[in-house]
């Protein structure tokens, strides 16, 4: 058994991710820590993980990288880059849930963060951790730093047809919606249950942050000048996110073609399953699950691919694929801990 700790544990990423390590075959959970909830227990906190009888200590690197080798940041950002050097100093692998280690230029992440970065000499060193996209630079990694869940849902929509070469334009529009549990525990007027509740609207419309590392990752996939227009709405839901990509492709591409090329592309991976032709999928076939299903659909009118996909973004989206990084670049099996089926109501 690895030792595991999380940091931020009491928000609902690092909740999340309490759940998991928890039942996880190889971690063994042996602290949490939260700046807002220290010195309460975390069944107190969260009465459905009633069997965790752990107290909720402050974040301190120096006492968490003395009892875990593996530490889990669930952390706004900035908070991340003030605890990794720590951590990687003392030997500790780091999987970083938040965005401070996702976008390599500094320049970019201070530009749409509006904070300097503190650790920039490790960007470098992080590894983006999207498995089903660059599975081969995640073993022995030491500092991973976990997509957002808007950027994954996109980016597992897009990367097939990128990769295949049949996308003809940079400019990818991206319409996306996502469940309140996406905003965090803190209360907010737009996530007040009276003004989200049977309302869905869209917000930070081109200015989502989420936007430079959905385009910096669209490049690395291949594609030539990535322009982004990226519009996140909030819906109505606990949790649950779907994103609906649209690419410009060859004209001479077709429906049955390019259905193929996503079955092949996603063929044997664990946790992303293509939709039959003309079936589109639901984040309510994904909740509580790491699975990502993903729609394809090719309009020959305009040569316009539209690609949806439904992921649970606090598991396939935050903690789960986590706990997918860590299990691969720790040598676990990379299934390990995620493979309950989602529950049926």
């Amino acid at each position: 058994m690895l030792s595991a700790a999380i940091i931020g544990a009491a928000g609902y990423a690092g909740a999340e991710l309490t759940r998991l390590l928890l039942g996880h075959p190889s971690f063994e959970l042996v602290a949490v820590t939260s700046e807002r909830d220290q010195g309460r227990r975390v069944s107190e906190l969260y009465p459905g993980l009633a069997s965790c009888d752990l107290v909720y200590g402050p974040h301190d690197a120096d006492a968490v990288a003395r009892v875990a080798e593996v530490v889990f940041l669930a952390v706004p950002h900035t908070a991340a880059m003030a605890v990794a050097p720590t951590l990687l100093g003392a030997g500790r692998t780091v999987v970083d849930a938040s965005a401070d280690f996702r976008l390599r230029d500094p320049a970019v992440y201070g530009a749409w963060y509006q904070a300097d970065h503190t650790a920039a000499g490790l960007l470098p060193e992080a590894v983006y951790g999207l498995p089903e996209l660059w599975r081969e630079s995640l073993p022995g990694a030491r500092l991973i730093a976990c997509p957002g869940c808007y950027p994954t849902a996109t980016l597992l929509a897009a990367a097939p047809a990128v990769r295949a070469g049949v996308v003809v334009s940079g400019r990818v529009i991206v319409d996306a919606i996502s469940g309140v549990s996406g905003a965090g525990r803190s209360l907010s007027e737009a996530t007040h249950f009276m003004n989200a509740a049977d309302s869905v609207a869209a917000y930070k419309v081109t200015s989502h942050r989420h936007t430079p590392e959905i385009a910096q990752a669209l490049g690395d996939l291949g594609l030539d000048a990535p322009a982004v227009v990226f519009t996140p709405h909030l819906a109505p839901l606990g949790r649950g996110l779907l994103s609906t990509v649209y690419l410009e492709c060859d004209a001479g591409i077709t429906p049955e073609e390019v259905h193929a090329t996503y079955r092949q592309a996603y063929q044997g991976e664990p946790f992303v399953s293509v939709c039959d032709p003309g079936v589109q999928p639901a984040t309510g076939h994904v909740r509580g699950s790491n699975r990502a299903h993903v729609g394809v659909t090719l309009d020959q009118v305009t040569h316009t691919l539209v690609v949806t996909c439904a992921i649970d973004n606090l598991v396939k989206g935050t903690a789960g694929q986590a706990v997918q990084c860590a299990n691969l670049a720790l040598g676990i099996e990379e299934t390990a801990g995620l493979e309950a089926p989602v529950p049926i109501v």
